[in-house]
């Protein structure tokens, strides 16, 4: 059922001794999930299950995989990172297993990977596990964000262990137990930029070659020339790039940009102290560990994803002549040129704008100082925003979304100044509307609602989760009968732990 591509074309651990270890030369150790006898299936991805081709018949043995009753080749992958800013070292897969990768029906390899399956040697001072919280709140985020149209990893399968975890979800001395879970996430890959930062950190270049090589040949065959590592390198660093685009968005605030958790292809993944704004705010980060500086803040998220790029040049560069360096120079200085011209379409977009005009720019900048300032939510303004006709609709349209206060004249002079720049459009409103809904979402998974999912998924009740996931399905339809999730965080969510910010704790 599981193809190996990625052990088969790279190098292993020539240890398989399962204990917190340094690793060296070698891409990845084979290690094998723990048997959970008490595990259970609590959710499976139909809709995944059939774009992988599964049948019905295939997900028994699947969940037994999951579970560890059934054994495959599996594996977990070395890599290193700079975390918040300062290198971290060896990291790896310290509680994710890669089962293998399957077929999809769009002819791709589409890797399996379990996380939460016990330790692995890249387990450092933790125990491999994850807890419901966490892996309820990875599942049903990785679903919408997919749906929202966002590249992304996946979640096909949430599982129950029936064995406790101990977690001390705030870090303040309070560890309690709590129940352990497995996702079983699926991605075309799973590289990131620390897989190579680690080779060269240890001056392992054979093997930072060899992955180079197996990463263009699986997903950029078509780069078959000399300079083909920096092609490769220009490559991830577009994808990172429209990626943080479409974060922005939305709303999105990934809270853990770390360079351990960016993806090779652009995917959005790992995800820990995510979540979506609510009130405007490019200071906000969802992370209590990144309060300090607040350098994964929402604002500074193309700046951090530069950052990052930065430091996979540095890596690959250790294998590269001079001129070829150059070339990376070049890819890494383009990055906030095309970052720059990826966001002015994506804000014309949100504003509907069609036509060029020399201001737009200045317009979408007032617009978000506006929203600061004013403290409006940016789901329910945009929304709403696509309804505006006239100067007579403000109070009706804006007046309660934000917390009960009164449209200030920053915001009022901005719909004013926006109404007059329609008039340069020469689609009808009926069709800005229709444009302006295809990108701007009426439902986001604010972490309130998760939490909500998570606290009666704690009873044993998963009647909001279920909710929860449909929803998510459709985040630019109307669903009517979904729409009291079209509203402001309530008020005794802004404080709550889970409902705003979060912790690394999973």
């Amino acid at each position: 059922m599981l193809g190996q591509h990625f052990i088969s074309q790279l190098t292993a651990d020539p240890s398989t001794e399962n204990r917190p270890r340094k690793v060296t030369g070698a891409h990845f150790s084979l290690v094998k999930p723990q048997l959970f006898d008490a595990g259970k299936i609590i959710h499976f991805n139909d809709e995944l299950a059939k774009e992988l081709s599964l049948i019905d018949a295939d997900r028994g043995p699947l969940v037994d995989i999951f579970l560890g009753r059934k054994e495959v080749t599996s594996f977990a992958m070395r890599y290193g990172g700079h975390q918040f800013g300062h290198w971290a070292g060896q990291l790896g897969d310290g509680r994710a297993i890669n089962l293998g990768d399957i077929l999809s029906n769009k002819g791709k390899n589409i890797e399996l990977q379990i996380k939460g399956a016990g330790p692995t040697p890249y387990s450092r001072t933790a125990d491999g596990y994850a807890v419901l919280r966490s892996s309820i709140r990875e599942y049903l985020c990785s679903e919408a964000m997919h749906h929202l149209g966002i590249p992304t990893t996946r979640a096909l399968a949430y599982l129950q262990t029936g064995e406790p975890v101990l977690r001390d979800m705030m870090y303040n001395g309070n560890a309690a137990y709590e129940p352990g879970a497995i996702v079983c996430r699926t991605a075309e890959s799973f590289v990131r930029f620390g897989n190579f930062e680690i080779l060269a950190s240890h001056g392992e270049h054979d093997l930072l070659r060899q992955l180079l090589d197996y990463c263009i040949e699986s997903y950029h065959p078509d780069l078959k020339d000399d300079d083909k590592y920096c092609a490769f390198f220009d490559r991830v660093s577009n994808a990172t790039c429209d990626m943080v685009v479409e974060w922005m968005r939305v709303g999105f605030v990934h809270g853990v940009m770390n360079t351990d958790n960016m993806s090779i292809l652009g995917d959005t993944i790992d995800y820990g102290p995510y979540g979506w704004i609510d009130n405007f705010d490019p200071n906000w980060t969802p992370n209590t560990t990144d309060l300090p500086g607040r350098r994964y803040a929402f604002g500074r998220q193309p700046q951090i994803a530069q950052w990052n790029i930065i430091k996979l040049a540095n890596s690959i560069a250790t294998i590269l002549p001079d001129e070829s360096i150059e070339k990376l120079k070049i890819s890494i200085n383009k990055f906030a040129e095309r970052y720059e011209a990826g966001f002015l379409q994506m804000m014309k977009a949100k504003l509907g704008l069609m036509e060029d005009q020399h201001d737009d720019k200045d317009l979408a900048i007032a617009l978000e100082v506006a929203l600061y300032k004013g403290e409006f939510d940016m789901t329910l303004f945009y929304r709403n925003l696509a309804k505006l006709t006239s100067i007579d609709q403000i109070e009706t349209l804006f007046s309660t979304t934000h917390y009960g206060i009164e449209i200030g004249q920053e915001i009022r002079n901005w719909l004013e100044r926006y109404l007059e720049r329609l008039t340069m459009e020469t689609i009808s409103s009926e069709e800005r509307k229709a444009a302006m809904d295809r990108v701007n979402p009426k439902y986001i998974l604010r972490n309130y609602m998760t939490q909500m999912a998570i606290d009666e998924a704690h009873k044993g009740n998963y009647t909001i989760f279920e909710q929860l996931y449909e929803l998510i399905k459709k985040p630019y339809e109307e669903q009517p009968e979904m729409n009291q999730w079209f509203a402001l965080r309530p008020s005794w969510a802004i404080n709550k732990v889970g409902c705003s910010m979060l912790s690394c704790s999973s």
